[in-house]
């Protein structure tokens, strides 16, 4: 019984930790694309369409598909 409440809090306490994870990837990914990376225009507009959808689902408590949709602009990139 001891493990299982200690897994449920564990459960409980990690997913407000994904959750901060999306402003850092939105910060790297706007440091990213303010350097001037070497991509073609089409990419960058990709880039910056990820980015955006990725804030709109952190905002709207996505935090998943906010961290997946962040994640294929990173890699695009090359941050990942």
């Amino acid at each position: 019984m001891k493990h299982l409440t200690l897994a449920a809090a564990f459960c409980l306490f990690a997913a407000p930790a994904f959750a901060h994870q999306c402003p850092t990837d939105i910060a790297a990914i706007d440091a990213a694309l303010a350097a001037g990376p070497d991509l073609s225009e089409e990419q960058i507009t990709q880039v910056e369409t990820w980015r955006d959808e990725g804030a709109a689902l952190h905002d709207a408590g996505d935090h998943d598909a906010s961290v997946a949709t962040l994640a294929q602009a990173k890699e695009l990139l090359g941050l990942n």
